[in-house]
């Protein structure tokens, strides 16, 4: 069994589920993460934030929910609103760390929409992917030459289709992933225990 976590680097309830992730992983070393990138805002959603009038009441909730933090340097982002947010950029960053570093790519996206969410840095500028792998000891020069190069593009199109066969339609999702059987372990919101109690009962189902 593994853990498939399908989110969006632009998703602010993903953001919100960020600590739950961190922890769950945390607890349960003995199954892989698998990270997928969603495609919130592409094509014609593509469109400066201002277009989205449920931003600010969306992340008060978050906020109320689960209490992450949206930054200062975020807000003024929010505020002035001619932000493009930008989901295939974003996975094209996603496919780069989550390359450089396969079994951390569950902590490093984290990270990603804490420069986002918390220091109002831009997920398609390649300085932001340089100074995420730097932080996380990882070869940064190797890091922006993907997210640059036409491969980071059929990933993020992959990640996509991915997100699609598996049936998830909204953002953050983890499941639970055993051969042909696909359970849902958290939606949108859940927390630590809620999800540790779903896999504790998927464990009493299918002893080892």
């Amino acid at each position: 069994m593994k853990l498939v976590y399908v989110f969006d680097a632009y998703c602010g309830w993903s953001h919100g589920f960020s600590a739950p992730l961190r922890e769950i992983t945390s607890r349960h070393p003995e199954l892989p993460v698998e990270v997928v990138s969603g495609g919130l805002f592409t094509g014609g959603r593509r469109v400066p934030m201002s277009a989205f009038g449920y931003i600010q009441g969306a992340n008060r909730q978050i906020s109320e929910r689960t209490g992450a933090r949206f930054g200062e340097a975020y807000r003024r982002l929010a505020d002035e609103g001619s932000f493009v947010m930008d989901s295939e950029a974003a996975a094209r960053g996603v496919a780069a760390l989550r390359r450089a570093a396969p079994d951390r790519a569950a902590e490093l996206v984290t990270d990603l929409q804490r420069a986002f969410y918390v220091d109002g840095q831009s997920l398609s500028d390649p300085a932001t992917y340089r100074q995420l792998a730097d932080a996380a000891g990882l070869d940064a020069d190797a890091v922006v030459d993907f997210f640059e190069a036409p491969e980071a593009r059929a990933e993020a199109a992959a990640d996509f289709r991915r997100a699609a066969e598996l049936g998830v339609t909204g953002f953050p999702t983890l499941l639970a992933v055993d051969g042909e059987r696909v359970t849902t372990l958290a939606h949108g919101h859940a927390t630590i225990d809620e999800v540790d109690r779903r896999l504790a009962a998927l464990d009493a189902e299918c002893p080892s």
